[in-house]
């Protein structure tokens, strides 16, 4: 984590964090967030934030989400950033664990509609790195903004690589 110093001037931070095979990635994002000294925040499923442990995930920094139906989430989490300063927000745009053809778009509009920069973070088992990238800012250009996600996440290796992104993943 050499490049500390650096992610943590960037606030509000928004990181993606690809692939998502496993719920291994959870501990392992824990474990980013404590050596890099950030209060990040996550989106998760509304079923994790029920008794009896939905307290835990509330207190590691979660927001639960009922993706059962539409609720402005971007405009939702876009306000967060907008209204709190040192908000910093991880998620993973395949949106499961579970082999995706088509990735989430929802983490594009949230950083277009806050104007804030996305850090890509990967996390590889096969090399046993988790990988900081430097932040992304979306200026409007979608399709090349996914192109250039899926090509750095499709090069690396969950936990479950059959059920990581490859160059074949859709957006």
């Amino acid at each position: 984590m050499e490049n500390r110093g650096a992610i943590t001037q960037f606030k509000p931070l928004y990181l993606i964090v690809c692939p998502h095979t496993s719920n291994w990635d959870f501990i392992l994002g824990l474990l980013v967030k404590w050596a890099l000294g950030l209060e990040i925040r996550y989106i998760g499923k509304h079923q994790l934030f029920r008794r009896p442990f939905g307290f835990i995930f509330r207190a590691l920094g979660g927001y639960p989400v009922n993706r059962t139906k539409s609720n402005n989430l971007v405009q939702q989490v876009a306000e967060l950033f907008k209204t709190e300063e040192q908000f910093v927000l991880a998620l993973a745009p395949e949106g499961t664990r579970k082999k995706v053809e088509t990735i989430k778009t929802g983490f594009y509009h949230i950083a277009e509609t806050a104007n804030v920069p996305i850090l890509p973070v990967g996390f590889d088992f096969s090399k046993k790195e988790v990988i900081l990238t430097k932040p992304y800012y979306v200026q409007g250009n979608k399709a090349a903004a996914m192109k250039y996600f899926i090509d750095f996440f499709s090069t690396l290796k969950g936990k479950y690589p059959k059920d990581g992104i490859d160059k074949n993943t859709r957006w």
